[in-house]
């Protein structure tokens, strides 16, 4: 065992200590750095580990008779109440996308590749040669409250998001490409100009260009329907805190909402209208679970499944023998943010202020990136299930992810060279670095709190910057809970240098929504022309062209690195433990598996 390892080995213990000795007393917090779903929110093995891909199956097919109905249970692993916003235009977060998939609004069905398919609610027809994309709903689809899915519920979310009084964050570069959405946005028009209700079950959409992103759901593309009939009369800005996103949400899915207790439990019963058949379910129960008692939960059968269940908890759960664990590389990535800038909500637009920020020296962000012993990290508390990332890409996205790419590697030598050369010295001999001003540095944290792991993790990552003589400090003087993270990294509050966070990407590679100068997500405040030229081209004209779109998201990738706004963390890989008296579900990205096929062949989980 190397030195390095017996190092984080002995801070583990010493930190178990200290919480033993506070009694155990611990907050409700998030679990390990969720992740905020992008339509949308991803892994490999340290090297000479067995390939993770060959860790776990995908697919759960346990034998027995199936009973008739009855009621899934399912566990919502999270240290935090979810917020309950039950809209595909509106919602911010991981868990509550997490509950929205079973009652899913999506027209469109995905191929292994997260293409958009004509198998589902609707088909897309795009004309490149003009621009524009059509879509048609396929059949006679109702709504869980018996009303007809038709056109008006296709272009409902565009004049949600379009709308000026819209307080969301999907306003961005790829909306704006709809023709006319701008002036929507802007109070000049009292419609989206490049929206055509062609006849009720068909909707053209005009765009300023087609590229590639569409098929991915980009280019501005919309995916998910909303009820008109619920929510065209509701007035956008107060749509936030309506019933019909949080009380009684109308659905398209497989199940449809029952009783919602704010921020702890959703129950879902059978949606009779559902367009691909009624579920062999009667509903399913899902309910907020801390992240230190979800493998006990599942070891004494309170639940059949849970979702965003922690990797560090593998080890509590991998020997349990009433439950199968299916497993995935995950659409994720984990990442260190440098705030270099501002969001103007006026304008709508990125400020970036290199200057005027602390973290605006490159050699400074740099450096933080090579102290940092992620790849220790992922071995020793996540079991190798996370691995260092490489990139902003995640493996998943094979096409793009470039594992060629090295990313920054663990090099303490290296970040005291960087910090040395460019003039940052410990001047009052107190083993901390001053700026090259010889005034006191010091760096304020933002990062989530979450299980006892995440806390350990993060005093890990301070002893690391502590190492190259860096002063970071926790922002607010304590990890900071789920939510009030995410307002905190978005409001631009003045205390936070730095902070680290996770995306859920979505099934859209494209990297605009998360980093053009339009995009609310760029919560680095990143931008410069060169940013935006390799943007756009990502989802051009000329990227419908594979190896071109691939050649740029390769300079994508590059530059990124070259000038380390955002330094990218970990992969992971995504565990799914399953009771077993749960018959037939399908964890992988390639399927036609749908929630309708499961089936329960006992009254009560497997103890």
């Amino acid at each position: 065992m190397n030195k390095k390892l017996l190092a984080i080995l002995a801070l583990l213990v010493a930190f178990m200590l200290f919480l033993a000795a506070c009694n155990n007393e611990e907050e409700a917090t998030p679990s390990e750095e969720p992740g905020t779903s992008e339509e949308g929110t991803e892994e490999g093995t340290e090297e000479g580990a067995e390939s993770t891909e060959d860790l776990f199956p995908t697919v759960l097919e346990n034998e027995g008779d199936a009973i008739e109905g009855g009621t899934l249970k399912v566990a919502l692993v999270n240290d935090s109440p979810f917020q309950g916003i039950f809209s595909y235009t509106l919602y911010e977060d991981a868990y509550d996308a997490d509950i929205l998939s079973w009652s899913s609004n999506s027209l469109f069905k995905t191929d292994g590749d997260f293409l958009l398919t004509n198998d589902g609610i609707a088909s897309i027809e795009v004309d490149g040669d003009n621009n524009k994309a059509t879509i048609t709903i396929n059949q006679d689809t109702l709504w869980s409250d018996g009303e007809p899915l038709k056109a008006e519920d296709i272009v409902q979310p565009y004049l949600i998001i379009g709308h000026p009084d819209y307080a969301g964050v999907r306003y961005d570069a790829d909306f704006q490409n709809i023709v006319g959405a701008v002036e929507y946005n802007a109070g000049e028009a009292d419609t989206i100009s490049g929206i055509t209700i062609v006849d009720e079950k068909t909707v053209e959409i005009q765009f300023n260009k087609v590229s590639p992103a569409i098929y991915s759901g980009g280019d501005g593309l919309w995916t998910y329907a909303e009820p008109s009939h619920i929510v065209g009369d509701i007035p956008v800005a107060e749509l936030l805190e309506s019933e019909a996103v949080r009380v009684n949400p109308v659905t398209l899915g497989a199940f449809k909402f029952d009783r919602i207790v704010p921020g702890e439990s959703v129950s879902f019963v059978r949606n009779e209208n559902y367009w691909a058949g009624e579920a062999k379910l009667d509903g399913v129960v899902i309910q907020t679970v801390p992240s230190a008692s979800a493998a006990k939960a599942m070891e004494t059968g309170e639940y059949d499944l849970a979702m965003s269940f922690p990797t560090s908890a593998y080890e509590n759960v991998k020997d349990l023998e009433n439950i199968t664990l299916l497993g995935r590389e995950e659409l994720y990535y984990s990442y260190l943010g440098f705030k270099l800038g501002k969001f103007n909500y006026d304008t709508n637009l990125v400020e970036t202020d290199i200057e005027g920020s602390k973290m605006g020296d490159i050699e400074l962000r740099k450096a933080m990136g090579y102290a940092l012993d992620i790849e220790q990290v992922s071995e020793v508390f996540y079991f190798g299930l996370r691995e260092r990332a490489n990139s902003l890409i995640p493996p998943v996205f094979a096409s793009f992810h470039d594992p060629s790419l090295e990313g920054y590697v663990y090099d303490p030598e290296m970040a005291n060279q960087i910090l040395d050369d460019a003039g940052y010295e410990d001047v009052d001999g107190d083993g901390l670095r001053e700026d090259p001003n010889g005034e006191k540095l010091e760096i304020m944290l933002a990062a989530m709190s979450g299980d006892e792991t995440q806390e350990q993790v993060i005093n890990y990552y301070l002893q690391n910057w502590q190492e190259v003589g860096l002063d970071v400090q926790l922002a607010t003087g304590r990890l900071i809970e789920f939510n009030t993270f995410y307002d905190k990294v978005q409001a631009d509050d003045p205390e936070i240098d730095i902070f680290m966070g996770a995306w859920g990407t979505g099934t859209n590679p494209s990297p605009s929504g998360l980093y053009s100068e339009t995009a609310v997500y760029n919560f680095s405040r990143y931008t410069s022309e060169e940013l935006e030229g390799l943007l756009q081209a990502i989802d051009s004209v000329e990227a419908l062209d594979a190896d071109f779109r691939a050649s740029k998201f390769r300079e994508w990738q590059e530059y990124m690195h070259e000038v380390s706004a955002v330094i990218p963390m970990q992969f992971r890989y995504e565990l799914l433990p399953i009771n077993d008296r749960v018959k037939n579900y399908d964890f992988s990205y390639e399927t036609d598996f749908d929630l309708i096929d499961i089936e329960l062949t006992a009254d009560a989980p497997v103890k």
